[in-house]
């Protein structure tokens, strides 16, 4: 009230402008939505300040941008309606623009955008950031009042009493100017908020799979909520990653807390499950290795946690005053084979995934998986659990933001799910929305991830089977198959490179690996070329030197393929390549002769 101006022998109205104040802090900036802060203002000085008032904000701030100072110099820049009262009409009506005798502007619309004209009373107020007045034919005085904080501005009330009413004096300007400037710092708090929440979103959106990823031997389709503008962004994400012989591992997981911090854990953690992944571990030893690094990124700077391998071991002598710095997360991580169309899940924390048999016929279950304890508390291992999915079986995993609010209990939520899912196979797509719409998903309190994955596992017709004894002539034997198997496929323009390829993964397995040889052909969106053998020793690359006299398998195998590696397995290891497919008017494959010559 220090900028208030006294006037003798009225203290009502010393008292009505306190008590005024007092309302306005106490009413305004409750929340951090725009539109609500305005209305706000609006509710507080109609009546009891003004008859009529309106509120115009630049565009710029509703998506958090700074309002740009260098356009419209003489006031007249763009403005949006965003809130309108009046205690003597319903809608909106002129509140005058002027001084002298020009005609009044056409009454401006709700969420509209509008220009003031150059010279006006308002233009001039939103360029010198000073309270202007101005009358009009259907109100005799207005107050101009530009909303300035931090330096900005941000955009203009008007504030207008009609005829009959008492005309506004210079405390009436004061006790204006200071009503918009409290809202004028809500409104710049809201902004700045918006501009944080939309760059996490941003970042958290970058770092998703694209909506439509793609997987042997599954329909795929993937839904993901942000929370509301009025929430911090989460650390919810899913993706789906192709791994070796046409499998698939599917991922969801939520990193707990909000904000820029939840956003970036989001971010690291994912990657590392795609390394992890592309590193072919068992589900468990992904989620170990996973729970090791959420522990590294919750650990003090300068230092690890040491010892118990809980979450809230610190270094001997350290301190941590820091709690967001714990880095919590749940998370599901399945990897699905479409030849034997087994999958196979491990679980950090995290909700069960739904399972819709074939058919319609059985309601949605919840899979056992047993729950291991979150990513970052450590101390436990993980344990896996296998399932046979049938073709036309539908798998759902989420996050908890689906499934539970403060309106809908989790269990509440797990059984509209189910019931949800239940029913006749339809589209994916359908599914998705169906879902969304029928649980509580617009509460805004948490972001969601939906990921769904219909199961079509790779027809007989696709896969080559065989075993092969441990001794040389397996290896004519070997090339014979394969290419009578590419014949079958029609895919004859591949027959050198994978007979050759083929030669080069069965002389290995004879050289450096134990027992039976099983060869195996898998046929979808790629040629994937399997050699199975129970040795423990996996190949690795290496450079042969000029005057070495082999060595040189790999490196072939490197050239003409589209990707090679090997991958353990319970009784020895795997060793693979894979081949793309020949395409009219497509790049064709290098030529063996040429790529052998290169070696050399």
């Amino acid at each position: 009230m220090s900028d208030i101006p006294a006037e003798a022998g009225k203290p009502d109205d010393v008292r009505r402008a306190l008590a005024l104040l007092n309302a306005a802090g106490a009413r305004i900036g409750n929340s951090l939505d725009l539109d609500t802060t305005a209305r706000e203002l609006l509710d507080v000085a109609v009546p009891q300040f003004c008859d009529l008032a309106s509120v115009d904000l630049f565009p710029e701030v509703f998506s958090g941008e700074d309002p740009r100072a260098g356009e419209g110099p003489d006031g007249t820049r763009p403005l949006r309606r965003v809130a309108f009262a009046s205690a003597v009409s319903d809608g909106p009506i002129t509140l005058g623009h002027h001084t002298t005798g020009d005609p009044d502007p056409e009454p401006v619309e709700l969420g509209s955008i509008h220009r003031y004209p150059p010279g006006s009373p308002y233009a001039d107020a939103l360029r010198t950031a000073r309270v202007q007045r101005a009358t009009g034919t259907l109100v005799q005085s207005t107050l101009a009042v530009p909303m300035v904080a931090r330096g900005r501005v941000l955009g203009l009330v008007q504030f207008s009493r009609t005829k009959g009413s008492e005309p506004f004096g210079e405390r009436d300007a004061a006790l204006g100017a200071e009503l918009a400037a409290r809202a004028a710092v809500c409104v710049d708090n809201a902004r700045l908020y918006r501009r944080e929440h939309e760059r996490a979103l941003i970042l958290q959106r970058s770092l998703l799979p694209p909506d439509d990823p793609e997987a042997a031997g599954l329909d795929i389709a993937c839904r993901y909520l942000p929370g509301s503008a009025a929430s911090e962004v989460g650390g919810d994400w899913f993706d789906v990653i192709e791994l070796p012989g046409h499998r698939t591992a599917l991922v969801v997981g939520d990193v707990m807390g909000r904000g820029l911090r939840a956003a970036v854990a989001m971010g690291e953690l994912r990657t590392a499950v795609r390394t992890l992944a592309m590193l072919d571990l068992e589900p468990a030893e992904v989620l170990g290795a996973l729970d090791e690094i959420a522990r590294g990124l919750g650990a003090p700077r300068g230092g690890r946690r040491e010892g118990t391998g809980r979450a809230d071991a610190l270094p001997a002598g350290g301190r941590s005053t820091d709690l967001a710095e714990v880095y919590l997360a749940t998370c599901i991580y399945a990897v699905y084979d479409p030849v034997t169309r087994r999958c196979t899940f491990a679980n950090a924390g995290h909700l069960p995934p739904a399972l819709v048999e074939p058919g319609g016929g059985l309601p949605a279950r919840l899979l056992k998986v047993p729950k291991g304890v979150p990513l970052g508390v450590g101390g436990e291992p993980f344990e896996e659990m296998e399932v046979e999915l049938p073709d036309g079986a539908l798998l759902a995993l989420y996050t908890d933001g689906l499934v539970e609010s403060r309106h809908q209990p989790l269990d509440e939520g797990l059984q509209a799910l189910r019931t949800t899912l239940t029913g006749p196979e339809r589209p994916l797509e359908d599914v998705c929305d169906e879902v969304l719409g029928a649980l509580e998903t617009h509460h805004g309190e948490d972001d969601i991830a939906l990921l769904l994955a219909r199961i079509h596992g790779l027809p007989a017709g696709s896969v080559g089977d065989w075993k092969l004894p441990s001794e040389p002539r397996s290896v004519a034997r070997a090339r014979e198959l394969a290419r009578r198997q590419l014949a079958d496929w029609k895919l004859d323009d591949l027959g050198d490179t994978a007979e050759l390829l083929v030669s080069e993964l069965v002389t290995n397995a004879l050289r450096h690996g134990e027992g039976d040889i099983r060869l195996r052909l898998l046929l979808d969106r790629t040629l994937v070329c399997e050699v199975w053998d129970a040795g423990l020793v996996q190949p690795r690359r290496r450079r042969a030197r000029d005057t070495d006299e082999g060595g040189r398998g790999l490196q072939l195998v490197d050239l003409l393929s589209a990707g090679w590696g090997s991958r353990r397995t319970p009784r020895g290891k795997i060793v693979w390549f894979e081949l793309s497919l020949p395409q009219d008017g497509g790049t064709k494959s290098p030529d063996p002769v040429e790529a052998l010559l290169s070696l050399f």
